[in-house]
């Protein structure tokens, strides 16, 4: 989707098996960071987060390639069972599977992004998609905080790190991350972000990362 580099690397395709030998008559080397075979490392992040918090445009705004998405026309069907809070009627569509998006962070290293449904009804998906994860985003509208709820308590449940990001919408309240972080009762990473923007994203995604080494780090804590 885009060629610059959002992390400020330079992403390359890492050297094949058998490929032709470098300037000095060797082959060249392996990225540090690859598996044995040459291919990079992956790492898988979940975005998730309640009904119409704008999952699929944060994993659309990062992502490096046209996301894959599940969306499918809201219908009448979905009348008293899915409620979009402030934005409702203004949705059109909705996520019934998944969203899927990539970012390459250099020749060894390539992240891929989940992003989850945010209906109740959907949540048998979760495990799946949160089997193998290093850590989960937890999207959150300020207008409507309680939407996460499901979404925290999965994730806790499951032990993933995480971080909340409480996504800008025109007009709504702002909260400090001492507000949010008791308001959700959860022990966690939070911030402000704009998931229209790919270097707000990019924040969001640094945060995560450095919050999900840190408990690596800690004895006893997955």
């Amino acid at each position: 989707m885009r060629s610059d580099s959002l992390w400020e690397t330079t992403a390359t395709n890492p050297p094949r098996q058998g490929a032709a030998p470098g300037p000095g008559g060797a082959a060249a080397a392996e990225p540090s960071g690859a598996t044995p075979t040459g291919l990079p490392v992956s790492m898988k992040i979940v975005v998730a987060g309640g009904y119409a918090v704008g999952k699929t445009t944060l994993v659309g705004t990062i992502s490096e390639i046209e996301p894959l998405t599940t969306e499918a026309d809201i219908t009448v069907e979905s009348l008293g069972v899915d409620f979009a809070g402030p934005v409702q009627g203004q949705k059109t569509g909705t996520t019934v599977a998944m969203d899927f998006g990539r970012i390459t962070l250099g020749a060894d290293m390539v992240l891929y992004l989940f992003g989850t449904p945010g209906q109740e009804r959907f949540r048998f998906l979760w495990d799946e998609l949160a089997e193998g994860s290093i850590g989960a985003v937890v999207l959150a509208d300020p207008r409507r905080l309680e939407g996460c709820f499901p979404s925290v308590d999965l994730v806790e449940q499951r032990g993933v790190p995480f971080v909340v990001a409480v996504n800008r919408f025109d007009g709504a309240p702002e909260y400090a991350a001492h507000e949010v972080r008791e308001a959700l009762d959860v022990d966690a990473p939070v911030v402000s972000c704009d998931v229209r923007r790919p270097r707000s994203v990019r924040d969001v995604l640094v945060v995560l990362a450095e919050h999900a080494l840190s408990r690596a780090l800690v004895p006893g804590r997955a």
